[in-house]
């Protein structure tokens, strides 16, 4: 009996997971249970560093073990453009088309009033200050291509061009609808070099 409350309550965790059905979760509830008990105990050491090592950054909010992040910290990198996206791992997804150089602002989710998400909420404040205290010759708005996203990009670029920075949109070619981390290299490549002005 205290064995199957185990294995349920492993399914149920394995199931609140994004993407994770039921019949996923019993598959990687059952694929710890019959692997060594290296395994589940690495899982769980993982699971607890990544947990209690992870900060954001100071700068971009990106996350990462330093104040300061891998990208902001690069001397390579071209501090005069900033790519705004809405989670850190729309950052992972752009990284991989390898073909933007500047650095990044991370909102840390999207404007969706029907959520309770407004302004405030956002990390827009710190992208503005940004802009006010830093040289920008560019903010690329890379926004999930769906209501939300688009809202937040307007009420953005809204914000910023009485500052006179020029703002960015990337370019569609991204599915309406879908997210940044779903897209492929090419696509998120394409879709950044046909940016059009806001």
């Amino acid at each position: 009996m205290n064995g199957k409350s185990s294995i349920s309550r492993l399914i149920n965790e394995f199931s609140k997971l994004p993407g994770i059905g039921r019949k996923t979760a019993e598959r990687l509830a059952f694929y710890i249970l019959k692997e060594e008990s290296r395994v589940a105990k690495g899982l769980a050491e993982a699971l607890l560093d990544v947990k209690s090592s992870m900060k954001f950054c100071k700068i971009c909010y990106n996350i990462t073990e330093n104040e300061i992040c891998a990208i902001c910290k690069n001397t390579h990198r071209n501090k005069n453009i900033i790519c705004v996206v809405e989670e850190p791992r729309d950052i992972w997804a752009i990284e991989k088309s390898g073909t933007y150089d500047g650095v990044y602002h991370v909102l840390m989710g999207a404007l969706s009033p029907l959520d309770g998400i407004g302004p405030d909420d956002l990390r827009i404040r710190e992208l503005l200050q940004r802009v006010r205290k830093n040289e920008v010759d560019e903010v690329i708005l890379a926004t999930n291509p769906n209501v939300e996203g688009d809202a937040t990009a307007l009420y953005i670029s809204r914000l910023i061009k009485p500052l006179g920075t020029p703002v960015t949109k990337i370019a569609s070619g991204l599915p309406v609808g879908g997210d940044l981390e779903y897209a492929d290299a090419v696509t998120l490549s394409k879709a950044l070099a046909g940016r059009t002005p806001l």
